[in-house]
């Protein structure tokens, strides 16, 4: 745990599940970056030892490097909001979401960070569809997939974000503590939708930087039928919630779910 007379200002993290092949190195990269980054790694359990590789690096970076270990593989919305609530609890300024498989360059880190640091940001995405942004390597299906859902996503809720479902994100810590956490019903790739529009809706400034996203060379895709399914199906429920003026209060933060998550890894005795 950091120290609390450490001055702390950015946190990555990064969820995993099976990513053997890629932690060490996604790790060692973030730490070559010229900013202060901790990383926070989530792990779910992942049956190849991703976390025990994890945890052989802590004394190597003693005080920046840190993991949760959960059971089971409960999802990728549930893995961020655990890490956001950890990283709340400990005053991280701006809080960085990113994959294990490189797909993201941890170099372009740096300028989300700054666009909200300097650039006046709340909410900065690293964008494939933008001016400057890029997909490597991808099949064209994937491509026109992942195009696809984001205009249905732009033109069923409105909302001005051209690469809705990218999850290279940071956010200011005042975002995530104005926002209801625990509102947030994805847990698969749908979640990167709900957490842009929730933050729209909530007036943060949301702005969009170039990145060149790549696909990965190692481990395995998680993409499958049920996410494509969740995506279509959540994006008209959000819409439809949208609607009711009780939504804006839902998504207000509920001030005891960051206290009640400190209590409960105090008794559970989990911290790392």
């Amino acid at each position: 745990m950091p120290s609390k007379t450490e001055r702390l200002e950015n946190l990555v993290i990064i969820p995993t599940y099976n990513e053997k092949d890629n932690i060490e190195n996604i790790i060692r990269a973030v730490f070559t970056l010229h900013k202060d980054f901790h990383v926070l790694v989530i792990d779910d359990g992942s049956p190849d030892g991703t976390a025990q590789i994890v945890k052989s690096l802590q004394a190597e970076f003693a005080g920046k490097l840190f993991i949760e270990e959960r059971k089971g593989k409960l999802g990728l919305g549930t893995a961020y909001i655990h890490g956001f609530k950890w990283a709340i609890e400990r005053g991280y300024p701006f809080i960085c979401e990113m994959d294990a498989d490189f797909s993201h360059n941890p170099a372009d880190l740096e300028r989300l960070v700054n666009a909200c640091k300097t650039q006046g940001a709340d909410v900065a995405i690293g964008s494939r569809y933008v001016k400057g942004g890029a997909v490597a390597n991808w099949p064209k299906n994937r491509i026109f997939l992942s195009k696809g859902g984001s205009l249905y996503t732009r033109i069923i809720t409105w909302m001005p974000v051209k690469d809705p479902t990218a999850g290279f994100v940071c956010y200011r810590k005042e975002v995530l503590e104005t926002m209801n956490l625990d509102g947030i019903s994805f847990v698969g790739y749908a979640f990167q939708i709900e957490m842009k529009f929730a933050a729209w809706k909530l007036k943060f400034k949301i702005a969009e930087v170039p990145i060149t996203f790549v696909d990965r060379k190692f481990g395995v895709s998680k993409m499958n039928k049920g996410i494509v399914k969740e995506g279509i199906l959540g994006v008209l429920r959000l819409k439809w919630q949208s609607h009711f003026k009780d939504y804006h209060k839902r998504m207000k933060n509920n001030t005891d779910a960051v206290a009640k998550f400190s209590s409960d890894k105090a008794m559970a005795g989990t911290d790392s």
